[in-house]
């Protein structure tokens, strides 16, 4: 019998009530992403203090970090938790994931810099440059490597220096770290792979009520996903294949 595959969320956000209400939480948001059906998912509410205990690690075959609207540069206890889980991860080259705030959070534990967004916030969809020549064919990746992918984005902070060893994969007009990856077992995304229009919609309505962005900034951002989507079944495609060590046949 084949063994079951265990993979572990780190949730940086709390539930919102739409997703809840829409999906019953984000736990199902990234599982009905990430996951395939015959595997084990378990989440953590990390920024409530949830994490697991640490001789349960070993029994994951992957992890996934979340956004968050909390700066991953910031000292919150459960922050710097999180920064000590990934370590003991990384020093067992324990696939990760790392997604927006988790992307960041990863560069800040392997010696990178993260901070403030200098060219601003981003909520829009967008195309993200691939870097082909990072690129193995026949990696995560598969054999026909895109030049370029659409991709949902909410943030407001970015890594400002790569971690030595770490390789972009992917860059932006506004940012130059948008993909990364170190070694096999670290991958890294600014944008978000999980969210559909309907979510972003709902954080742009929120996010405007609540007076943090502009009603022209709000705008702009929905104007971004009119006319198409992002290429969630790629993202989700090259996601899946990094979290399962799958290499895509011919």
């Amino acid at each position: 019998m084949v063994e079951q595959k265990k993979f572990a969320l780190f949730l940086a956000t709390p539930d919102s009530e739409f997703v809840k209400k829409e999906y019953g939480g984000y736990h199902n948001v990234f599982v009905s992403t990430f996951g395939d059906e015959g595997e084990h998912w378990d989440s953590f509410r990390v920024v409530e203090g949830e994490f697991p205990d640490e001789k349960d690690l070993d029994k994951y075959d992957g992890f996934v970090i979340s956004g968050s609207s909390h700066d991953s540069f910031e000292n919150d206890p459960w922050i710097l938790r999180l920064c000590e889980i990934v370590k003991i991860l990384d020093e067992k080259k324990k696939k990760i994931l790392g997604i927006c705030f988790g992307h960041q959070i990863i560069a800040r534990v392997r010696g990178g810099t993260v901070g403030r967004a200098r060219k601003g916030p981003e909520l829009k969809l967008t195309d993200i440059t691939i870097v082909k020549d990072a690129i193995k064919p026949g990696s995560f990746f598969g054999n026909e490597i895109p030049d370029s992918i659409a991709i949902l984005k909410l943030h407001q902070d970015e890594v400002l220096v790569l971690p030595e060893s770490a390789k972009v994969l992917a860059y932006s007009e506004k940012y130059e770290v948008e993909m990364f990856s170190i070694e096999d077992h670290l991958f890294c995304i600014q944008g978000h792979p999980e969210y559909n229009r309907e979510i972003l919609h709902e954080i742009v309505d929120r996010v405007l009520r609540l007076g943090f962005i502009k009603e022209d900034f709000a705008d702009a951002a929905k104007a971004s996903m009119e006319n198409r989507g992002a290429d969630r079944k790629l993202l989700e495609t090259i996601c899946k294949n990094f979290l399962k060590g799958r290499v895509p046949a011919n």
